[in-house]
């Protein structure tokens, strides 16, 4: 979640004139710089996650698990654990 920072608080003000001469009183979002962006899932781990947790999947297929059995596992439907069986290379 994004939280709102004052512009008073961080920008000096003849550059606030200057923004509302073109656009007084809306909200306006600056962007990150091109290279600042972090990934997705790089923030919270969830890439890390995911592909722990899909490996785990094709681990236990290739186990002999059936795939009823892992998306009740994993609350996925079996047709997620297809498309994940699909995804991974082949071992």
């Amino acid at each position: 979640m994004m939280a709102y920072t004052k512009a008073a608080a961080v920008l000096p003000s003849s550059l606030i004139e200057a923004i509302q001469r073109h656009v007084d009183g809306i909200c306006l979002y600056v962007p990150r710089k091109a290279g600042g962006r972090k990934g997705w899932g790089e923030k919270n781990n969830s890439r890390e996650l995911l592909r722990r947790r899909n490996a785990a999947i094709c681990e236990q297929y290739r186990s002999g698990v059936a795939v009823a059995a892992i998306a009740a596992a994993h609350c996925l439907s079996p047709k997620t654990v297809y498309k994940i069986l699909a995804s991974q290379p082949a071992r």
